[in-house]
């Protein structure tokens, strides 16, 4: 299979172009990649769909959100987070169904946020959220037999000396275990899943 993953430089993105590219074409993406694409921006994704062509799955690893108490969140805070991981993965899907092939899928990343909120995660709580509820509804939707998924996983071993603290009592996960996870969305038959990992 020919697969396009987004968010290719990050640390998970790097995790799933590892387990995928001893039997698949991997294209990466990042905004640091040969194949530039930047998910503020839906005339960026729509260039990235342009260059690469037909591909049998997207893989989404890239998302940010801001951190901050509830009361001193702003508007742009929170405009900034929905914009970036939230619309930016739903353009990512909304514009990639004419470029992925029938019986195709498109493979997103949320979070354990979206079930266990911390300190400080309002934004990519909500988002996080937001974008397994899309999941569930994109999956009805989608046409010629494609599929999408999310991962939706616990704090990683690797980020863990930044994101510990935010995190207590939490148990973190090596990122090659999401890695896999992508793996069993992109090869496996599910649709409109949240496969949840390490929680």
């Amino acid at each position: 299979m020919r697969v396009l993953v987004v968010g290719a430089s990050g640390r998970l993105g790097t995790a799933v172009v590892a387990a995928l590219a001893d039997r698949h074409e991997v294209l990466e993406a990042s905004r640091s990649s040969a194949h530039y694409v930047d998910l503020r921006n839906p005339a960026s994704i729509a260039g990235l769909y342009s260059s690469v062509g037909t591909v049998d799955a997207v893989a989404c690893t890239a998302g940010k959100t801001p951190y901050g108490a509830l009361t001193e969140l702003t508007s742009d805070q929170w405009l900034a987070g929905v914009r970036d991981k939230l619309l930016g993965q739903v353009e990512l899907v909304r514009l990639g169904v004419d470029h992925v092939s029938d019986g195709g899928s498109f493979t997103l990343v949320s979070g354990i946020l979206s079930a266990e909120p911390v300190l400080t995660s309002g934004v990519a709580s909500t988002v996080d959220g937001a974008i397994d509820a899309f999941v569930r509804s994109a999956a009805i939707e989608l046409p010629r037999g494609q599929r999408v998924n999310a991962v939706s996983a616990t704090v990683f071993e690797e980020a863990w000396d930044a994101y510990g603290p935010m995190f207590p009592g939490a148990t973190p996960i090596p990122v090659a275990d999401a890695a896999r996870a992508y793996v069993e969305a992109i090869e496996g038959a599910a649709t409109g899943q949240v496969i949840r990992v390490g929680y």
